[in-house]
């Protein structure tokens, strides 16, 4: 009985965390895509290619993130802990919660990354039409679609053997950084002293 209770809660679990992503997905495809295309609008090529260009390192560094949790060994941050270096507590928390880091980062942000460098890019087209008037826009779109896919692939295999080799430094400089957002915030104090409002304490 208690194992069916488990396995529903489970299940709901999930369903929450895959709407979640959903949410999260459907939010910051709307959001970038708006601040990008208002940008890109208003700017001239060469700053309209840039967007693009940190659009999809953003996705590659999100990439190499993933991928470094996924393959992390969580032994050595226990070591760090016990001797209370900085964030080991983070690494760990990252390492034991690397199918929802990589999913998140991997699939969520890769994605939408890739969704709107090939939004973004069509204004490039447009732009570089009006530059190139003798040149068929079809065949301006095809050359710049595949340098941008080009370059997504080119940076995200460089980044998978670099996430690889160096998961562990990876891990450890994520959590750094998170350790360091969390404490100049104090969103777990906000989140504390909300519990503690609620439960009347």
């Amino acid at each position: 009985m208690s194992e069916h209770i488990n396995k529903k809660k489970k299940r709901n679990k999930d369903k929450t965390w895959i709407l979640i992503l959903v949410l999260t997905t459907i939010i910051l495809s709307i959001s970038m895509s708006s601040v990008s295309s208002v940008i890109t609008q208003n700017t001239n090529l060469v700053t309209a290619i840039m967007i693009v260009i940190s659009i999809i390192i953003i996705g590659i560094i999100f990439d190499i993130i993933g991928i470094a949790v996924a393959v992390a060994d969580e032994t050595p941050f226990h070591a760090m802990a016990s001797s209370k270096v900085k964030a080991a507590k983070y690494a760990i928390r990252l390492v034991r919660n690397s199918n929802k880091v990589a999913t998140f980062c991997n699939d969520v942000i890769g994605d939408v990354c890739s969704v709107i460098s090939g939004s973004t890019s069509a204004f490039i087209v447009v732009k570089l039409a009006v530059v190139f008037k003798y040149v068929d826009i079809f065949i301006i779109g095809v050359i710049v679609s595949a340098l941008v896919a080009g370059l997504t692939v080119f940076g995200k295999g460089l980044g998978k053997s670099y996430a690889i080799s160096k998961s562990n430094n990876i891990v450890y400089k994520v959590a750094l950084f998170e350790y360091h957002i969390l404490r100049k915030f104090d969103i777990i104090g906000m989140i504390l002293k909300r519990r503690k409002k609620c439960c009347g304490r």
